[in-house]
């Protein structure tokens, strides 16, 4: 919408006559900032009750794995990098749960018309969504941490954590997490994507064991094999490359598949 101003100016003759000059076209109500739809994301996360259940059945289940083994485990392994990396273990199966659901919560409780109303610009919720997930991965690894380190001390065990290790495990989880996303962006439905993100890249590993001539091809595609140096701290050359094409195949492929479906699928 823009705004004409008339102005007199005299003719030849005397006789005075209009003249237009266009404004400024006026501008209209800016977009939703990027921050706002980041906090609407992780809100939405734990504010449902499946959200919040899977945050505290995480922290529980670490809580609990980490006090069986200082109560009924061997003394001499109860060291802060064996305690972290046992109360991460089964973060790894959890926590791409979380970015399933994530992704997937404007197709199952059907709110897609009320979020993609309020941004219309769906490339910037899926980003948001992505984001919010590893943010929240972050919070419930520092509580892992703490507890492992607590853990610990009531212990007396070493501090042998390494920067390589600890760097490593946070990348590994990261990339799970992103790889929960991208299934659920791809599927668009919790129960299938959950299966999916379990099911299959397990049975690749399974045939990559079960048959031989799919060894070197494991290799560079096993999520299993290219992210054991990364927790183990020990990444070269070489790991770094089959690394970046394992997460190309399993979390970058379907992330761009999933984000080509939402910016494509009618919403209803």
């Amino acid at each position: 919408m823009s705004t004409d101003t008339r102005t007199a100016t005299p003719a030849v003759g005397g006789a005075p006559t209009q003249s237009v000059s266009p404004a400024a076209p006026l501008e209209g109500p800016p977009g939703v900032p990027f921050a706002r739809t980041l906090r609407a994301e992780l809100r939405k996360m734990v504010d449902t009750r499946a959200g919040r259940w899977m945050v505290i059945v995480m922290a529980a289940i670490a809580a609990l794995v980490l006090a069986a083994f200082v109560i009924w485990g061997p003394a001499g392994d109860a060291t802060f990098r064996s305690l972290l990396e046992l109360s991460t273990l089964p973060l790894a199966l959890l926590l791409p749960v979380l970015g399933i659901m994530a992704a997937t919560a404007e197709w199952t409780q059907r709110t897609g018309l009320v979020t993609f109303t309020l941004e219309p610009r769906r490339g910037r919720v899926v980003l948001a969504k992505a984001l919010a997930a590893l943010l929240l991965a972050l919070v419930v690894l520092a509580v892992a941490t703490a507890a492992a380190a607590l853990a610990n001390l009531a212990g007396g065990g070493a501090w042998d954590l390494t920067a390589a290790v600890a760097g490593g495990l946070v990348l590994a989880l990261l990339i799970y997490v992103l790889q929960g996303v991208a299934f659920g962006l791809l599927f668009l439905n919790t129960p299938v994507a959950i299966v999916s993100v379990l099911v299959l890249p397990t049975a690749w590993t399974i045939a990559t064991q079960i048959f031989g001539s799919l060894d070197d091809v494991g290799e560079w595609l096993d999520m299993d094999s290219v992210t054991r140096p990364l927790f183990a701290g020990e990444m070269a050359g070489r790991d770094w490359a089959q690394l970046t094409t394992g997460v190309a195949a399993w979390v970058l492929l379907p992330l761009a598949v999933g984000t080509y479906r939402v910016l494509r699928r009618e919403v209803k």
